[in-house]
């Protein structure tokens, strides 16, 4: 019994002095993979996906077939093979490659995170695309901050620049900022019940100054300058303050509607900059949309034309985040 629990303490000993070492090894090695890339680009054929499904499908449907059906079947399709193959050696040279359709996904929050995927994207795309290339984002986002989306649509004008053709889809909504980015494109495409529009700006925030006041809680605020703090949650706000901030919205609004206007002239500005939103199906008698359509639809009408491949960036877990994961696992089963 001596020799089993000596054994033992000696186990647990032994498994704390390795686990100790592992979490020292995580730590610098989390420092180390700070410094490296957080992510890495990925191209994906999707028109060889889409082919190989669509074999598939078709071999799924097959009606069965004689055995001597099958035999001349299989004649047939070898002597078509051996006149393809004649065929497509003479006019190798002579045969030109698809131009690329580059497809991306916006997924788009509050915050424009997405913003920073993008970036990563544009530039992969940008430096790899050739003449008669062309561009297709995907695209879902209901708005947030200003200079999130402006950063995302101000990504996409580089393909314009480039003068690149590029075309949105919208499924499902691009609103207030979503429609900031939507505009942009050559040519946007939408569903007919998707949300298209909110052109407008909106801010609010709570104020607790009269509770302070009821228990007696006094809230100092320091400012440098008359309007660096217009409103706020603690303090008592003025008419000026709020007059001010209102302004500051106006202002905001006045260069929202300026950029649609200027990717867009073909919409009456003034008609649809009320910050109300329209089902695609409305949207296209507004000339906020080009045509009902959605993205599948489209992508697939591409697909004899262009050979369509989807960019992405993925971010990498690094052995840190893995490994932090696995112990908060290990941890949770210990825990009551």
């Amino acid at each position: 019994m001596d020799f089993l629990a000596n054994y033992f303490l000696f186990f647990f000993k032994l498994v704390t002095i390795l686990v100790s070492l592992l979490i020292i090894l995580i730590i610098i090695k989390g420092g180390k993979d700070l410094k490296k890339k957080k992510g890495a680009i990925c191209f994906e054929d999707l028109s060889d996906e889409f082919n190989e499904l669509k074999e598939s499908y078709h071999d799924l449907i097959a009606d069965e077939k004689s055995e001597d059906e099958q035999n001349e079947q299989k004649k047939s399709e070898k002597k078509w093979w051996q006149f393809w193959k004649k065929k497509s050696e003479i006019k190798e040279d002579e045969q030109k490659p698809l131009p690329k359709l580059f497809v991306l996904d916006f997924d788009g929050d509050m915050a424009a995170n997405a913003a920073q995927n993008l970036k990563q994207e544009v530039n992969a795309i940008l430096s790899v695309a050739k003449e008669n290339d062309e561009v297709f984002v995907r695209l879902k986002s209901p708005g947030g901050v200003v200079n999130g989306y402006g950063l995302a649509a101000a990504q996409l004008e580089r393909f314009k620049e480039k003068n690149y053709n590029l075309t949105v889809a919208v499924d499902e909504v691009a609103a207030s900022g979503g429609y900031l980015m939507a505009c942009v494109a050559n040519k946007i495409v939408a569903a007919p019940f998707a949300i298209i529009g909110s052109i407008g700006v909106v801010a609010q925030l709570p104020n607790f100054h009269r509770l302070l006041e009821k228990y007696d809680i006094d809230y100092e605020q320091f400012t440098a300058g008359k309007y660096k703090r217009t409103v706020t949650m603690f303090g008592e706000n003025t008419d000026e303050g709020r007059e001010k901030f209102k302004e500051e919205l106006e202002d905001i609004h006045t260069i929202f509607k300026a950029y649609v206007n200027q990717h867009r002239p073909q919409v009456n500005i003034d008609e649809i900059a009320t910050g109300e939103h329209w089902l695609g199906s409305q949207a296209l008698t507004l000339n906020l949309v080009d045509e009902l359509q959605t993205s599948d639809a489209y992508l697939l009408s591409k697909l004899e034309t262009f050979r369509v491949i989807h960019v992405g960036y993925v971010e990498r877990k690094t052995l840190r985040a893995s490994a932090l994961k696995i112990l908060a696992k290990v941890q949770s089963r210990f825990s009551y």
